[in-house]
């Protein structure tokens, strides 16, 4: 999976928890999900859990707290696909 086709499918994951539709189209690496987003920090939780099961990995704690952006989720979710 290359890194846009990574980046659609945590669009795609994202999408219920973005209030605003529009703030979804500009989606990209820098994209950061609570001030660029608005996700709020208990939903964050929801997307990671969701990111667990479209890609079928663990994400322990740590790794939670570095999932702020696209940029860090999609390394969380690379090394963890690496270790699989």
């Amino acid at each position: 999976m290359n890194k846009e086709e990574a980046i659609q499918k945590l669009k795609e994951i994202v999408k219920p928890y973005v209030k605003e539709a529009e703030l979804l189209k500009n989606i990209n690496e820098n994209t950061d999900f609570i001030n660029d987003l608005n996700i709020n920090s208990a939903n964050l939780v929801d997307v990671v859990l969701d990111v667990e099961e479209v890609f079928d990995i663990e994400i322990d704690a740590a790794s939670m707290e570095k999932m702020r952006d696209v940029k860090s989720a999609l390394a969380v979710i690379e090394e963890k696909l690496a270790i699989k």
